[in-house]
């Protein structure tokens, strides 16, 4: 039985996938201006090989953005995301920063809120309309 959307539905879901596209599309685009800016964040959290984990961190930017806006891979490329954003939340927001600036904390919480919306996402799917069927099987 195939699940029709409402206009509603199907708006929120496109606005939702530029949404998700538009945050890693900026995140990858001040990666592309200062790499070197960002391998150096990288080596003050503490990881080996900062410029190479930057461009790695690119590459996936740039992929997850393709699969947002044209649903190719969506389901897996959510819960990639939203393992993603965990990660960057705990390695640059963690506990370890909130002693030395309180604001830290507002950060970290954040990633929770765009997790949930990209775990919901996953589960959801890209909807029906704009959305290439390509990926796991039994999700749309």
């Amino acid at each position: 039985m195939e699940n029709v959307q409402s206009a509603w539905q199907t708006t929120a879901i496109l606005i939702a996938r530029i949404i998700f596209a538009a945050v890693f599309l900026m995140a990858v685009s001040f990666k592309f201006m200062g790499m070197g800016a960002t391998a150096g964040y990288i080596a003050t959290a503490g990881f080996p090989f900062p410029l190479f984990l930057a461009w790695c961190a690119a590459i996936l930017e740039v992929l997850l953005v393709i699969a947002f806006l044209t649903g190719v891979f969506f389901t897996p490329a959510a819960v990639v995301a939203a393992v993603y954003v965990i990660f960057l939340g705990f390695s640059f927001h963690g506990p370890s920063h909130w002693a030395s600036n309180q604001d830290e904390f507002g950060f970290f919480v954040d990633h929770f809120t765009f997790v949930a919306g990209l775990l919901f996402a996953a589960v959801h799917g890209p909807g029906s309309v704009l959305a290439l069927k390509a990926g796991w099987t039994g999700r749309a």
